[in-house]
């Protein structure tokens, strides 16, 4: 699962960003998808899971209505939108495949893992 980012690693407090998954060399549209990241210094932690077809969402509480997961099936792209950025968003952003057609928010239920996106965020 190839991770590609969009709009940049490096923002202000405050600011959006959307981080885009794509899949290479094999699709993952049946299949759930989830946002996991990872602070230096801490363990890896869910974020945000979306099933095959987009109808089943899962947010951590802490970060739910800062975050917007999506997915367009056609592109085979996953999207991850995240709002009113702050420097403990610092981390490395990772996508993976569930092994089912829904998500979870366990990180072994995933199946193929992007290589991970760093994002910073300043004050």
């Amino acid at each position: 699962v190839q991770l590609r980012r969009l709009g940049g690693g490096s923002v202000q407090a405050g600011d959006s960003l959307r981080l885009s998954c794509a899949a290479s060399r094999r699709t993952f549209s049946n299949n759930g998808v989830g946002w996991f990241r990872q602070a230096p210094g801490k363990e890896r932690e869910f974020i945000a899971a979306i099933s095959w077809n987009g109808a089943s969402t899962i947010y951590e509480d802490s970060l739910k209505g800062r975050l917007t997961i999506s997915r367009d099936r056609a592109k085979n792209t996953v999207s991850l939108e995240m709002n009113s950025l702050k420097p403990e968003d610092t981390a490395v952003y990772y996508c993976a495949a569930h092994r089912s057609s829904y998500g979870s928010r366990l990180a072994p239920d995933y199946i193929y893992w992007g290589q991970g996106t760093l994002v910073t965020v300043s004050s």
